[in-house]
């Protein structure tokens, strides 16, 4: 996506000025054609010397974010110097962390001290963890199991604190874990454990819940709803019940919703 009225606004000027927008569809089979770079270069209404550097400065880009594995390269602005010269004044480039792991170079650039030091210590722990600004921790086996949970806390009144997917591998110890780094957020109020045992089994995820509480002690301290439905989802409730905790349960998505509701009321 290309533009001649590029800067912050460009949301702006692709609602308002659509036909100032231009896009170029590149089949990845292919890559960029160079065809597709001197059209470029055109709809941008360049001529001569500064025609011939942008077509170069586009497949340098285009190279540049395939051979690097980048899920974005944003360059903006552009800048056509007096003298016809293309020049990138600023950029910004996302990398596939997927992709790190042929990306040596890159990879020991980054630096963790940019980060939010809590998403950085659940990934150490195999957690895919993003810090949110809710009331409501969430721990959840899979992204889309996920999402839908964060959607149904904000549905019943409340906001979730954080998206935490367990994966589809979560024994106790990632569980216990996963306790933990929602805990660090003091705005929680409240922790909705909702678990889909297809490939994780649901006594494995209860048997953390108790490990957690045991050796967490008073520090685990807010209310607990969960959620166990699919494999061993039988056994994981007769661990719970019989481990003394107060834990309230609930057997349906939309009654673990109205639970944590309750609570945070």
């Amino acid at each position: 996506m290309y533009s001649t009225e590029g800067g912050m606004d460009i949301e702006t000027v692709a609602e308002e000025t659509p036909h100032l927008i231009f896009t170029e569809t590149i089949d990845a089979a292919h890559g960029l054609q160079g065809f597709q770079a001197r059209r470029i270069a055109f709809n941008l209404g360049l001529s001569g010397k500064a025609f011939k550097e942008m077509t170069k400065f586009v497949a340098a880009l285009y190279n540049a974010y395939v051979g690097s594995d980048s899920a974005l390269f944003e360059i903006n602005p552009v800048l056509k110097a007096s003298d016809n010269r293309i020049i990138a004044v600023d950029c910004k480039i996302t990398l596939d962390e997927n992709a790190l792991f042929r990306h040596k170079d890159l990879e020991a650039m980054r630096d963790t001290r940019e980060e939010n030091a809590t998403e950085v210590e659940a990934k150490a722990v195999g957690l895919n963890y993003v810090d949110l600004d809710g009331n409501v921790g969430c721990m959840v086996n899979g992204a889309g199991l996920a999402m839908a949970t964060m959607d149904l806390i904000k549905q019943a009144g409340g906001e979730p604190a954080n998206f935490l997917d367990v994966g589809g591998t979560a024994d106790a110890k990632r569980v216990e874990e996963a306790f933990k780094i929602i805990l660090k957020d003091k705005g929680v109020k409240a922790i909705l454990v909702n678990i889909f045992g297809g490939i994780v089994r649901c006594d494995r995820v209860a048997q953390g819940i108790i490990d957690a509480k045991k050796s967490m002690g008073d520090a685990m301290n807010v209310p607990l709803i969960v959620r166990l439905q699919g494999t061993n989802a039988e056994i994981a409730k007769d661990l719970i019940d019989n481990s003394g905790m107060d834990v309230q349960s609930a057997t349906e998505f939309q009654e673990a919703a109205d639970k944590v509701q309750a609570v945070i009321a």
